[in-house]
Order: C-alpha cells, then sequence, then structure tokens
C-alpha cells in the first residue's frame, strides 16, 4: 500500500514539473528530490514558475560543473510545504559560459552564482556585483576547471606587501 502511494506521489510531482519546460524530471530513489535537466535559455522563466506557482520558496544551493565538453549549473530548491527538493541541471556550452542569473528571485544566489563564477567562470549574466568572493581580486584563473594547469612552480597568486612590513 505504501509503496502504491509512494508512486502516485512521485507520478504527481513529475507530471507537476513536466508541464512547464523540464526535459526528464526523475524521482531519485531515495524520495523526496526530483531531478530535472532545463535549457538555460528557460532558468529565469523556469524558476520563476517554480517559485511562484509550485512554491519553492527556498533556494539551498547553486554548482557549477565541468564536464569537459559542458558545463552545468546545479540548482537546488526547496519547497517547505511539501518536503520536496529539486534539483535543475542547466546546460551551458564550454565555448559560452554563461547563464542567466536569478539573485531577482532569491537573493542567497547571490553568494551562490559569485563563488561559482570566481571557481569556475561561468558568468551569471545580470547579477548585481559579480566579482571574486574567495579568491584575490587580481586572480586570473578558474581553479575548479578541468583544464587548470596544475603547477606546482608557478605562482597563480602576486606577492602583496603585508601589513607587518612582508615578515
Amino acid at each position: 500500500m505504501v509503496a502504491v502511494a509512494r508512486t502516485a506521489i512521485a507520478e504527481e510531482r513529475a507530471q507537476a514539473l513536466r508541464a512547464p519546460f523540464i526535459l526528464a524530471p526523475e524521482e531519485d530513489e531515495r524520495g523526496g528530490l526530483v531531478k530535472g535537466v532545463i535549457d538555460r535559455k528557460d532558468l529565469v522563466e523556469i524558476c520563476f514558475y517554480l517559485k511562484e506557482e509550485l512554491g519553492f520558496a527556498h533556494l539551498s544551493c547553486i554548482s557549477a560543473v565541468d564536464w569537459k565538453d559542458h558545463f552545468e549549473s546545479v540548482y537546488h530548491l526547496y519547497n517547505y510545504k511539501t518536503g520536496m527538493t529539486l534539483q535543475l541541471n542547466a546546460w551551458i556550452p564550454t565555448d559560452d559560459p554563461k547563464i542567466a542569473s536569478v539573485v531577482s528571485l532569491w537573493n542567497a544566489a547571490n553568494y551562490h552564482e559569485r563563488e561559482a563564477w570566481d571557481l569556475m567562470g561561468v558568468v551569471y549574466e545580470g547579477h548585481p556585483k559579480l566579482e571574486r568572493i574567495l579568491l584575490p581580486k587580481d586572480f586570473r584563473y578558474y581553479p575548479l576547471r578541468k583544464d587548470f594547469a596544475q603547477e606546482t612552480e608557478r605562482q597563480y597568486i602576486s606577492r602583496r606587501r603585508l601589513k607587518t612590513g612582508g615578515r
């Protein structure tokens, strides 16, 4: 009986998400987590729908992933009423690593998008203050990319004079 009810709930969730653009919703075997792949050009429209119509009020995380042939911007959204977590994966081509910002929908996206840009180089267009958050301002590389050379003798970070006199 529980398995039947769980299957019906999973199908209902998938139907609600399938309607508004998500290409391939699938429920995680652990339950409570639904994954979906979207086109990056639809991101803001989909996120607006998810927040305003389906009640995904909480953005808990944005991560960027380098798959060598493409990037992904991964969003984790939570619905407090249903207890459902939604993972959205937006594909981004490596030759044009740009995607729209969702800061206008969730203020929490501010720091997550800055971190993803800082470490992976994915540009979040429309972000109010896209600048380095973890690395020094003069750092010119994106260290979490697969093509980042891991050379030990190269000094990536410029030497700065410390307030202590450089000791």
